[in-house]
């Protein structure tokens, strides 16, 4: 498919425009992709080496360690701590330096040159210095190769940072009391170690003494820098101003509820672009649209791009200008085929098949036939058992209604965090989403029994004009089973009335590997990898999902992930789980109010629906 590239720029973004063209001249001048990489692992070596020079004594000799012993006390000491704190500091800052990050450059640039008058004037060790001062010229001569905003701010990282320099800290101070015993008076145990340690980190005198006072005063010192470095570290993350999460303007929100008003359409995923955790960047044209998030130095975009077909690329080139400005790594998961690729022809990327999207078409569906058997049976027994369904929208359920589903739904959730990025909305009831439509399936309770009859519930967004696609999938677990079947077949039952013609049920991850691997005659291969799948499926809804929507007979169409390289799919694949909330590396949430954000209207919402 052949799609045409806008080259009118809008009035509305000269900044944005010039933006990308010094991108363009800098990409440019920038031929040597490889040599950040080769920059930070010689820092990273450097650093090493310093630390372990500054920590094991037999590593500091050299034919001129002789005259280091005319030199006072305090100075050597205070050179070998400033040689292990800019080894620490210079280990912590290659992964930056990699990612072509301008901070790290800048802070690398004053390092280098010190750690190498450190050697001199500690141990007149030529070798170390020299390979320093080399790097810094070369970093000098590339200081283009550095360009990389830093990534965005969290106060987060001062807690990893404390806990991680702690954990540091403490094991390189065991080593330095350790390599130091033929100096110790007595013979202490590992808790006495330990507890020099720690108390040398916050500047105190420990149980251990030494039998030479120079050497009592390098072992202060060292594990007094170390506890300084942690300390200092610590505060700076903590007090450095913080930038916002990402989020979704309402000025920005506007303008994508007019792009799906026009081309909704277009991609049954485009409805989460207005998930407000993310950020959303426009084409010069205003005509396109991608929402994303960063996460662990990955631009995560999710759905094909909002808007006309004609403007995409112009968005593309705005995100990826965005992801080569910081260094990111740009990846896009489920996308359609026609988005995957333009995004391959475009930003030069590759994709990946990643599954299929199970789509049903409610003016053919019917329970009749052979192929229905199962789910006619389980829904008629279900509804024998007494439950039944009603299918609204948003709009037609009052203040309270809104309220009770949302608490059930964040009740029956069974984790502290809501999970979804990528085909989840992450809120219910807000006042902007009346187009959604709920089904929610009830139980009278028994004679003699207590409790709200409310026992599931699914939640879509709209796809366009006429179709919904599946946001939330909810049920008491304490329910009969089947009951995710009855809440399926009366939405594909109800929902024509409504002039909804197409529902996107889940996504099937891997399905045509599972099933072309249970077919007959299946190679070798693919039974190994289907085995794999239906091994993980114990953990992850894989096998299950796939064969809970192959019930309803859909049609299945295929989504991608779209990345730069295959040594980049491990690092995606880490940020996109903890996109959806597979995996969390905050803190714990405690408390049904906790339990609660993110699917409840936001503040004040529900009074100003109420007062509507």
């Amino acid at each position: 498919m052949s799609v045409p590239v806008s080259v009118e720029p809008s009035p509305e973004q000269p900044r944005r425009r010039r933006g990308l063209q010094t991108l363009r001249t800098q990409a440019a001048a920038v031929p040597r992709a490889w040599l950040p990489g080769a920059v930070g692992y010689a820092c990273l070596l450097i650093g090493l080496l310093d630390i372990a020079s500054a920590v094991f004594p037999k590593l500091r000799h050299s034919r001129m360690h002789t005259f280091t012993g005319q030199l006072p006390g305090g100075t050597t000491s205070l050179a070998a701590v400033g040689t292990m704190m800019v080894g620490l500091l210079l280990v912590l800052l290659a992964h930056a330096l990699r990612r072509r990050k301008r901070r790290a450059w800048r802070a690398v640039c004053v390092l280098l040159p010190v750690g190498a008058a450190l050697h001199i004037v500690r141990w007149h060790q030529v070798g170390p210095a020299v390979v320093s001062l080399a790097v810094f010229a070369v970093m000098l001569v590339h200081q283009r190769e550095f360009y990389a905003k830093a990534d965005p701010r969290t106060r987060w990282r001062a807690l990893v940072n404390l806990i991680v320099m702690g954990a540091v800290s403490v094991l390189l101070g065991l080593l330095i009391v350790s390599t130091r015993t033929k100096y110790e008076i007595g013979h202490p145990a590992l808790s006495e170690r330990l507890q020099h340690v720690v108390y040398g980190l916050f500047g105190f005198e420990g149980p251990i003494r030494y039998n030479n006072v120079r050497m009592s005063d390098l072992v202060a010192y060292l594990l007094g820098g170390l506890g300084l470095l942690t300390a200092f570290t610590t505060a700076y993350l903590a007090l450095r101003p913080g930038k916002p999460k990402p989020e979704l303007t309402a000025e920005d929100e506007e303008k994508v509820r007019a792009l799906l008003a026009r081309h909704g359409e277009r991609d049954s995923l485009g409805y989460f672009a207005l998930r407000r955790d993310k950020s959303v960047l426009f084409s010069p044209t205003g005509k396109a649209a991608i929402s994303y998030r960063v996460v662990s130095g990955v631009m995560l975009a999710s759905g094909d791009p909002v808007g006309d077909v004609e403007a995409w690329p112009g968005a593309i080139k705005v995100f990826m200008a965005e992801a080569r400005e910081h260094a990111w790594v740009p990846a896009v998961m489920g996308c359609s085929e026609v988005g995957g690729e333009v995004w391959t022809r475009e930003a030069g990327l590759d994709a990946l098949e990643l599954g299929d999207e199970a789509i049903v078409d409610t003016a053919t569906f019917s329970l009749a036939g052979r192929a229905m058997r199962n789910v006619r049976q389980m829904v008629k027994r279900i509804e024998r058992n007494g439950y039944s369904c009603q299918v609204r929208r948003v709009s037609d359920l009052t203040a309270d209604e809104k309220y009770r589903i949302a608490d059930a739904a964040a009740r029956w959730r069974g984790t502290d965090t809501e999970r979804g990025f990528s085909m989840a909305l992450g809120r219910f009831g807000d006042p902007l989403d009346d187009d959604c439509v709920v089904v929610t399936a009830h139980k009278a309770p028994e004679e003699g029994e207590s409790g709200d009859d409310l026992k599931a519930v699914l939640h879509f967004v709209p796809w366009g004009p006429d179709g919904i696609s599946l946001e939330l999938m909810r049920r008491d677990r304490a329910a009969d089973p089947g009951l995710n079947e009855l809440l399926i077949v009366a939405a594909l039952q109800a929902v024509p009335a409504m002039g909804v013609r197409r529902v996107s049920l889940n996504f099937a991850m891997f399905r045509s590997a599972l099933a072309r691997g249970e077919r007959i005659g299946a190679g070798p291969v693919l039974r190994a990898w289907r085995g794999l799948l239906v091994f993980l499926s114990r953990w992850f809804q894989i096998e299950s999902l796939y064969k809970f929507n192959a019930k309803f007979q859909p049609e299945w169409e295929p989504r991608f992930l779209v990345f730069p390289n295959t040594r980049d799919l491990p690092r995606i694949g880490f940020a996109a789980m903890q996109a959806e909330a597979f995996i969390t590396l905050g803190m714990p949430r405690f408390g049904l109010r906790r339990q609660r954000e993110g699917l409840m209207p936001t503040p004040g919402a529900r009074e100003v629906t109420e007062a509507a």
